[in-house]
This record gives structure tokens, sequence and C-alpha cells, in this order.
């Protein structure tokens, strides 16, 4: 096996979400070493989550800046950073490892508003060098089987997406007590101007693009705040128009009682359709017009599957793989895609990069201003 890239890692620490999430997927397949890292904006913290995750106490830092600078006088230092902060630190990170030569996996969305995403995409450009977002659930082997199913004709010409995602963590206003999380996302602040829709909205986008391959290029949206005296919105609905002809809807809550993260989504071509449940994560369910419907059990012993799903799928079929896999499978992929670069070779990059990240912000901000105008189509940018 080549060998693994150094990693650097910008927030995640003590009390993180998402970090430890981050540092199992890097770690699954051996294509990283984790070895420097800022853990906290909180010196004292990132020194004490440094010690607890194992990196060398002088390779713990009290700022990205630091980090950056005192890596680049090592010649062991790190080659590549993964930015796990809140929206407001994506933007200054990224820009600086990019200014210092390092290659970046950030957390979506992208950042705080469009300008910021246009800089890093022209920033990416100019440098050449590899950037990556984990919208995570492009990662599922089952979502790879649909991406490559549609492009494979086998559904005809596409008409209709559904693609929903209800949460219910935010219908009381528990930022007042203080949950990290609802602080952060809720606050206009650090969140950017959206919370629900950017939050979780942007991931459903990004997966009814993946899947059909095609692009939303006008919105119809209502964004909702249905608890009182919170800032930004807990609920969204989306009419959407695509530019190979299809329209869709995305339904987005986090404020729908007693649900926990169910995804999903259905695709309707005029051969047939496709549904996928984050609930289920391992099965694709396909519906024809003129024979009975076909269950895609995933597993890598599934001759049926494609070659690019199986080039991603650990276990054989009965063996359940999840959402660390789903994770580890966009790491991986950058890996590869940034060692076949520094060596010279072309090695595709197989998940969401720059580019995806900037579509994100700009169907965000294409909603928002169609909801602030009292919901009429409203066109998303593409420069």
């Amino acid at each position: 096996m080549a060998k693994a890239l150094r990693l650097g890692l910008i927030g995640g620490g003590d009390d993180s979400f998402i970090g430890a999430i981050h540092r199992m997927a890097a770690r699954l397949d051996g294509e990283y070493e984790i070895c420097a890292g800022v853990l906290s904006s909180n010196p004292e913290k990132s020194k004490r989550s440094g010690e607890k995750i194992g990196l060398p106490s002088d390779r713990v830092y009290g700022s990205y800046q630091e980090m950056f600078a005192a890596e680049a006088k090592r010649a062991d230092g790190i080659q590549a950073v993964s930015i796990v902060t809140p929206n407001h630190v994506h933007y200054g990170p990224a820009k600086l490892a990019l200014e210092s030569g390092i290659d970046v996996i950030i957390d979506k969305p992208l950042c705080l508003d469009l300008g910021e995403a246009r800089e890093l995409r022209e920033l990416v450009q100019k440098t050449g060098l590899g950037f990556a977002l984990t919208y995570t659930y492009a990662g599922y082997p089952a979502v790879i089987e649909a991406k490559d199913l549609v492009a494979s004709g086998r559904l005809g010409k596409l008409r209709k997406v559904v693609v929903q995602y209800p949460q219910g963590w935010l219908g009381e206003k528990i930022e007042d007590q203080n949950q990290k999380q609802a602080s952060w996302r809720t606050d206009p602040k650090r969140a950017g101007a959206s919370c629900c829709f950017a939050d979780i909205g942007s991931h459903a986008i990004q997966l009814a693009e993946n899947i059909s391959g095609q692009r939303v290029n006008q919105v119809l949206a209502e964004l909702q705040t249905y608890v009182p005296g919170r800032s930004l919105d807990d609920d969204a609905t989306v009419l959407l128009r695509f530019d190979g002809g299809m329209k869709g809807v995305a339904l987005v809550s986090q404020i729908s009682s007693g649900e926990g993260n169910a995804l999903k989504i259905a695709l309707y071509g005029d051969k047939g359709g496709l549904h996928w449940s984050h609930d289920n994560n391992n099965q694709l369910i396909l519906q024809w017009t003129d024979r009975p419907r076909e269950i895609l059990e995933i597993g890598g012993d599934k001759a049926y599957l494609s070659e690019a799903t199986r080039r991603f799928v650990r276990t054989p079929s009965g063996h359940p793989e999840g959402y660390i896999e789903a994770f580890a499978n966009i790491y991986t992929s950058f890996a590869r895609h940034v060692r076949a670069r520094r060596a010279g070779e072309k090695q595709p990059y197989e998940f969401a990069d720059v580019h995806d990240g900037f579509r994100g912000m700009a169907v965000v901000e294409a909603a928002l201003t169609s909801s602030n105008e009292g919901s009429v189509w409203t066109k998303v940018a593409d420069k």
C-alpha cells in the first residue's frame, strides 16, 4: 500500500458532534496518518483534546495559523487538512491551507456565503490542489449504484425527483439551553443566513443532483421559522427545476417531531423509478412500468452491482455497512486522488468537490432570495 497521507485536523475537539466520525473515517482504510491538529479555538481545550486522541504535544496547536506555519517548517509536515468547524470557521482555514499548498477536506456547507464560495473556487482552480466536501450520503454504495443506474439510461428520461430530509431535534428552542450544536447552527453570525436549508437542505439538493446528473437551475422556496424567537429557518419546502428538464421538490425540516435523520429520495423516469432511504441504506428499490419491482442488496459479492459500486463495498451481503463507511469512502477516494496528483498521475476524485460546494451555496442563496421575495421562481447562480 502507498504511504499514508499526513493529515492535520481543524476542529473536532472534546465535545464535537462530528469530529470523531471524521477521524474514524480517515483511519478506516489506512490512507491517512493523523499527526497534527488544532482541535478547538480554546488553546487549552485544543491541547487536552489532542492528548486524548494521541497526538504529540508539540503538534497540537492553539490556532490554525500557528499549525500551518509550524508544519511548513517540518520535513514530515502535514500534506492535507480536515476542517470540521462551524460554518464561520470554514473560509479562513481553507483559504490559508490552499495558500500553504495543503489539500483540503471540509465539512459542508462550503462557507458562509456565495462570495466566500467564489473565492475558494477560484483559489482551488489557481493552485490545482485537491478540495473535497463531505456530503456524506454520496458515499453510500447504494447511492453510487443509483447514480450509475441513472447514467446508464435504464430509468429513461427523468421526470420527477422528491427528496425529503426531516429531523425533529430543533422542535424546541434548545439553543437557549446552551446546547452547543443548536447554539451555533441557529446563530446567523456562525451559521450564515440559513439554518435548516443550509445545514440539511444542502445534503438533499446534492443527493438529487448527484444521482440524477442534472443541476438545479431554478427554485421556488418557502423557508419557515416555526419556533418563536429563533433567528433562522427551521423548515423549508422548495420546488426545483433542473437543467435537464426534470422537476422536483425538496421537503426539509428540523422541527418534524419524532424524526431522527430520515433522509430519502425517489427519482422517476419514463421507464422506471428508484427509491433510497437512509433508514435502510443497504438497499436500492427499483420500480418498473412493465415488470415487478426489484430490490438490490448491497454487498461485495453481488455481481449485479456496477464496478464503481463494488469498489466502495468492504463486506459481503448480509453484513451491512453504514455511516462511517460512507464517510470513509469519501476520505479514501480523496487520498488516492491527492496521492496520484502528487505522483504526476491522473486520478479522478469521485465525490463532491469545490464546484459542488459552490453549487450548494448558490442554491441556498437562491432559496433565501425566493422565500424573502414572496416565494417566486429564482435563478440559481452558476458563476
